[in-house]
């Protein structure tokens, strides 16, 4: 397994979440939205071939600076046009990157990248949604506190953000249910919610 990692902050504490999704045996895996590129370097430990793939330069350049390896290779570009040859990965792999685009396209296409019996791992962030989301609001802001105490701070998050995400965790639900028949999502107390999704091995789409 990867060393443990002693930065900490939202996105950073779900890493161990996909680095546990990744099937026995996987040769290839993309990382979408890598930025600094630490996701990238972790999974590259247990997967020969990692391509951490994100829009923004500057990111990327500090990615190549600190969070180097073997197998590791960056990519400036935009996943849903990229030119990546179908079933390419074992794994797909993204943090806080799908409210960026548009959630059924980029599901589609991060979908269509798994080879069959491949693994789709997400965490994402969803829109609050007022009263109905408060009890996961007030949870969040007491984890929130009691884990940087914890770990003795927060890092900073270096990558351009959106904010608000543009869909509702029952409206990422919606979709990922529509696109990924058999999908498993959860929603995660500090304001994130995770989808993990296995490939069919007899079938090219889900």
């Amino acid at each position: 397994m990867p060393a443990t990692e002693t930065r900490w902050n939202h996105n950073i504490h779900y890493h161990p979440f996909v680095l546990a999704a990744v099937p026995p045996g996987s040769r290839a895996a993309l990382d979408v939205g890598c930025g600094e590129g630490l996701l990238t370097k972790e999974l590259s430990a247990v997967v020969p071939s990692v391509i951490g793939i994100d829009r923004d330069r500057p990111v990327l350049e500090r990615a190549k600076s600190h969070a180097r390896g073997p197998g590791i290779e960056y990519l400036q570009a935009n996943i849903l046009t990229h030119p990546f040859e179908p079933e390419s990965f074992d794994v797909v792999a993204s943090i806080a990157a799908l409210h960026h685009m548009d959630t059924a396209a980029g599901l589609e296409r991060m979908r269509d990248l798994l080879r069959p019996g491949g693994v789709l791992a997400v965490v994402g962030l969803p829109r609050s949604r007022w009263p109905h989301d408060l009890p996961y609001a007030v949870a969040g802001v007491v984890a929130h506190r009691w884990l940087r105490w914890r770990r003795g701070g927060e890092s900073e998050m270096s990558a351009p953000t959106v904010w608000p995400p543009p869909d509702t965790f029952a409206q990422v639900r919606a979709t990922a249910e529509r696109l990924l028949p058999g999908v498993r999502m959860r929603r995660h107390v500090l304001f994130r919610y995770s989808l993990l999704w296995t490939k069919p091995a007899t079938a090219g789409r889900g």
